[in-house]
C-alpha cells in the first residue's frame, strides 16, 4: 500500500510514500535492535515540494539527534539500525 499520512514504521517495512496532497512524517521503529530495516521510496515523486520527515523516535539518524528531512525528488533509500550511538544509518541510495 502506498502511505499517504503520517505512520509509524515497522522493521523490514517498504515505505512507498505519496507526499502529493502535503508534507509529513514517518516515524521509525521505537525498539530497533541492530539489523533491523526500513526501505522509503517517493513515488509520487514530491518528496521536492512536499518535503518527507523521517521521525527518528528516540535513536539517532547517521549519528545525529535531529529528524531527518527527505527534499529530493524521487529519493529512494534504506534504513539500517546500528546502535543507540550512531542509529539509522543510510546504506542504499
Amino acid at each position: 500500500t502506498v502511505t499517504a499520512a503520517g505512520t509509524t514504521l515497522v522493521n523490514r517495512q517498504q515505505a512507498w510514500v505519496n507526499t502529493s496532497s502535503g508534507a509529513f512524517t514517518v516515524t521509525l521503529p521505537a525498539s530497533p535492535v541492530k539489523g533491523d530495516s526500513v526501505r522509503i521510496f517517493d513515488v509520487a515523486k514530491t518528496f521536492d515540494t512536499n518535503n518527507l520527515t523521517v521521525g527518528r523516535n528516540g535513536n539517532p539518524i547517521m549519528g545525529d539527534a535531529a529528524d531527518l528531512v527527505v527534499s529530493t525528488e524521487g529519493a529512494a533509500f534504506e534504513l539500517v539500525f546500528f546502535d543507540g550511538t550512531q542509529g539509522w544509518r543510510i546504506i542504499t541510495i
